[in-house]
């Protein structure tokens, strides 16, 4: 049994915990959370142990993985201190998108990990839908022939007004990670940013990008659009073939180029996903388990490394967007 200890039990946090405590191979062992009252209101809920402080939790309680649900400002900030923590106990860590806001604290997550030998993950959830997997599998059989292009679109709404990078940082996690997911890594990139009326934050982005293959691809992203219509659509295309995901988990469509039939995968109206959330769902599952079956910490799908990947994109997209849409060069690691 692997014991989970949840750190930030506000919102998502809740869903990780009753996600724990549903897992046939998890046991919810803690929880963790600043604020007292909102600690001891999840420790009642899930009858487990609730503090305030992650290094008295890790001195008082058995724990295997310790899961970094936190926000702060653009949805990250108050990542970085207790996955730390936990990276220097030896502990496995799950934390949510983005790794940090911050890209040093990023590399150095990522760097501890490396250094302590354990595994870290991010929560990039959209990538793990049975669309996505057949989709993967085309692309590693060939069946798209060598990759020339791929678009990929991310929109939702959310007025929030944090920062002028909120949108970059705290949203698009989940869209370059999934573009690097079907391309690989990403070298340069060139982005155009624009305010919806109202708006102090560059709430509306065009990424040009170029992948490290010669491929190229774009990226449309808006915090500024409805959520009563599809939020994502990825177009993947080969010399051979094409694929498209239409919205997250809906349908993959294979189309190959020498042929008139279609390969089509819906989502099935029984035993399938039943919404976004069996996203969760489904990167919680994938993580215990890769833990269950002893997978090395390089070997972790959505590991730490590619979530520091793709902040590494977006802070090049920044970077780009301040000079005027020059071209800007993405480190590798």
């Amino acid at each position: 049994m692997i014991r989970i200890a949840v750190v930030g039990v506000n919102n998502i946090g809740k869903v990780h915990c009753r996600a724990y405590r549903e897992h046939p191979d998890t046991e919810l062992a803690a929880v963790c959370d600043l604020m007292a009252e909102r600690a001891e209101a999840a420790g009642r809920e899930h009858g487990v142990p609730a503090y305030t402080d992650l290094r008295e939790l890790l001195e008082k309680e058995s724990v295997d993985v310790v899961v970094v649900a936190t926000a702060g400002v653009e949805k990250g900030s108050h990542h970085f201190g207790p996955a730390i923590t936990a990276i220097e106990a030896g502990k496995d860590v799950l934390v949510e998108k983005p790794i940090s806001n911050s890209i040093e604290e990023a590399r150095r997550m990522v760097a501890a990990a490396r250094e302590r030998g354990v595994r870290l993950a991010c929560n990039l959830n959209h990538r793990f839908t049975p669309a996505a997997y057949r989709a993967k599998a085309l692309v590693e059989q060939g069946k798209l022939g060598s990759l020339l292009f791929l678009n990929m679109r991310l929109t939702i709404r959310n007025p929030q007004e944090d920062t002028e990078w909120l949108h970059m940082r705290a949203l698009h996690p989940h869209s370059v990670d999934v573009m690097r997911y079907f391309a690989g890594d990403i070298a340069r990139v060139q982005s155009f940013m624009t305010k919806a009326p109202g708006r102090s934050s560059w709430s509306t982005v065009s990424v040009n990008v170029e992948f490290a293959s010669g491929a190229v691809g774009h990226l449309t992203g808006s915090y500024d659009m409805s959520m009563h219509h599809p939020i994502e659509y990825c177009e993947v295309a080969g010399h051979e073939g094409r694929i498209v995901i239409d919205n997250v988990y809906e349908s993959m469509t294979y189309y190959p180029h020498d042929s008139d039939d279609l390969i089509v995968v819906r989502n099935p109206l029984f035993g399938g996903m039943h919404g976004f959330n069996d996203t969760f769902t489904h990167r919680i599952n994938r993580f215990i388990s890769q833990i269950k079956a002893g997978t090395g910490p390089d070997d972790i799908e959505a590991s730490g490394a590619d979530a520091l990947a793709a902040q590494e994109v977006i802070e090049a997209a920044i970077r780009s967007h301040i000079s005027g849409g020059i071209p800007v060069g993405v480190p590798s690691h």
